[in-house]
């Protein structure tokens, strides 16, 4: 069960959203950016139980990231109309949903980051292997 529900993404959006595709897809993506987030930081459900960060915090970074999505499905950053062309959001190749560096701030207990944080360079706990140097995947 994610933080952020349907309702969250749908307020914060500014619209309903009732359509049954759409609310699939939402519900899809949403459990898509808690993976990426578990990924990352395994023991959240600690931390939120700890007050750090809470849980509307949570809902609201992961809401966020969904309606980016929801927004821009492409990732694109430009496009243009004679001798037609895009360009893709960096963000696109790295698995479209993501948190940006201030997202990922708020999710992170106080203290962990920080201009003098030493944090050690190896793998998180567990077996998997980093994808991208702010994604982790767990192995099967």
């Amino acid at each position: 069960m994610t933080y952020a529900n349907l309702s969250d993404v749908s307020t914060r959006l500014g619209r309903p959203i009732t359509n049954p595709e759409e609310i699939a897809q939402v519900n899809a993506w949403l459990g898509d950016i808690e993976a990426l987030i578990l990924a990352r930081i395994p023991d959240l459900a600690d931390l939120v139980t700890a007050g750090n960060p809470s849980a509307a915090v949570v809902a609201m970074v992961e809401a966020n990231a969904v309606i980016r999505k929801m927004k821009n499905p492409d990732g694109k950053v430009s496009e243009g109309i004679d001798d037609y062309n895009y360009r893709l959001n960096e963000n696109t190749r790295r698995g479209e949903l993501f948190l940006t560096d201030e997202e990922w701030a708020l999710l992170t207990p106080d203290g962990a980051e920080g201009a003098w944080t030493i944090r050690p360079g190896g793998a998180l706990p567990g077996q998997g292997e980093w994808v991208h140097p702010d994604v982790w995947v767990p192995l099967p």
